[in-house]
Formats: structure tokens, C-alpha cells, sequence
């Protein structure tokens, strides 16, 4: 039997709710997917998608403390996982493959640091169905790829100095592999656009793909729900912390 869900009665409320908590995602990246998830439903929500925002601002509430951790002066080493420590930007990229329900596309979300500093973060559904894991990780690849590319081009303006290449770290072993393949294969003519992005940047020594294990990958906190213990985890990753 499946319960009813009637329509919420005052999608004005919905809707400016929803907008603002958009705004606080600019200093809040721990609720980019739940605010992500709930914007997916402006034209067509019902009492459950107001429930998921009411229970967003229930936790906000009660973290009210919390806030983007920005130091001065990063640490030599990043994380414990990565050997990124001489790099001035690091990139974890991941995609939930057919996440959705409702027309089986996937999420994709990334967070680019510099230093220790998380930078940017990103959590949207793609624009495309993919057809295997592979190919919707790669297209993740190539979204963070390009704004990396723009981070880049900012911090020389800005004169700031890369000793090495970003390195970006991939969950998914199939996508880092076709990253520094140059044989096109016939499977991923649908993706050529994407292959030929990231190809060219690993080609010429701009980037660096390298595997990371999914219970290291911190972009899963942008791309699919998670258990508490994963989820408060993943924030302090994220350097979503209490404020001095």
C-alpha cells in the first residue's frame, strides 16, 4: 500500500527557506547535499520535502557553533591519507552512480583545497543518465577538472606559486585508468567531450589522478547519504568546526 503524500499547502515558504539555506551552503559545505536534494523539488514539492527542511534546520540549529575553518598558515602535511603536503592544491572527486530514484541520474560533488584550507565544494546532479559507474565518475572527473582549471588561472593572477600539479583523488579505478589511457575506447564515444578535457590536461603534466579508497574518498559527503558516525566524520574533513 503505498502512504499518501499530500502537496505542502505553502510553497513560498518552501521555496524562500530553501533559498536561503542555499546561501549558508557558501560557508556550510557539511549540508550541501541535503540543501542540494530538497532544491531538486521547487515546482513539485510535497509535506515530506518541507519534513527534509525542516529537519536540515533542526541540525543547524543545533550546530549553530560549527563554521568553515580558514587558517592562516596550513599544516606541512594535509591529511594523514594523502601525500599531497608540497601541493598547493589537492581535489577529492566522486559521483553516486543512478542515485536518483526518480530518473536514475547521478550525483557528483567535489572539495578542492589549497593547503589545508577547503576552497570550493560542489554537490549536482548530472546532466545526463550515465550508463555504468565508470562513465559517471568521469564525468565528475572532468566538472572538478574545470574548476580546478579556474582556480588555477585565479591563483596566478594572483601570484600565487604551484610547486607541483594538483593532484585529484578518484574512488573509482575504472575512471582513474581511462584518465591516463590515450587509447579511446568504443564504449565511451558517448563521453568523447570529457575524455578529450581530461586526457589533455594528464597529458600534459597539469594534473595528477591517482586512487584513493572509498572510505577515504571525502567527496562522499556531496554525493549520497551517510550513517551519523561517517557524516560527523567526513565534516571535520571537510574543516567544519567549531569557531573560536
Amino acid at each position: 500500500m503505498v502512504k499518501y503524500n499530500p502537496q505542502f499547502d505553502d510553497p513560498v515558504k518552501f521555496r524562500q527557506t530553501v533559498g536561503a539555506l542555499q546561501y549558508l551552503t557558501l560557508t556550510r559545505a557539511d549540508i550541501t547535499f541535503a540543501v542540494n536534494k530538497v532544491c531538486q523539488f521547487m515546482h513539485s514539492l510535497t509535506e515530506n520535502h518541507w519534513s527534509a527542511v525542516k529537519r536540515i534546520l533542526r541540525y543547524l540549529q543545533g550546530t549553530s557553533h560549527l563554521g568553515l575553518l580558514i587558517q592562516q598558515k596550513s599544516a606541512s602535511v594535509i591529511h594523514a591519507y594523502t601525500d599531497a603536503h608540497k601541493r598547493s592544491l589537492t581535489t577529492f572527486s566522486n559521483a553516486d552512480w543512478a542515485g536518483s530514484l526518480d530518473d536514475r541520474r547521478s550525483m557528483g560533488g567535489y572539495a578542492i583545497y589549497h593547503g589545508s584550507n577547503l576552497i570550493s565544494w560542489h554537490a549536482r546532479k548530472q546532466r545526463t543518465v550515465s550508463r555504468s559507474s565508470t562513465e559517471s565518475e568521469y564525468k565528475a572527473l572532468a566538472d572538478t577538472i574545470a574548476e580546478l582549471a579556474w582556480l588555477e588561472a585565479l591563483l596566478k593572477e594572483l601570484h600565487v606559486s604551484m610547486t607541483l600539479e594538483p593532484i585529484l583523488w578518484c574512488d573509482n579505478l575504472g575512471a582513474t585508468y581511462l584518465s591516463a589511457n590515450p587509447v579511446f575506447h568504443a564504449g565511451t564515444k558517448h563521453v568523447e567531450i570529457d575524455f578529450h578535457f581530461v586526457i589533455e590536461r594528464v597529458a600534459h603534466k597539469k594534473l595528477l589522478i591517482q586512487f584513493i579508497k572509498t572510505d577515504d574518498q571525502i567527496a562522499n559527503v556531496f554525493t549520497k547519504p551517510l550513517s551519523s558516525q561517517r557524516f560527523i566524520q567526513l565534516r571535520s574533513m571537510l574543516k567544519v568546526a567549531p569557531q573560536p
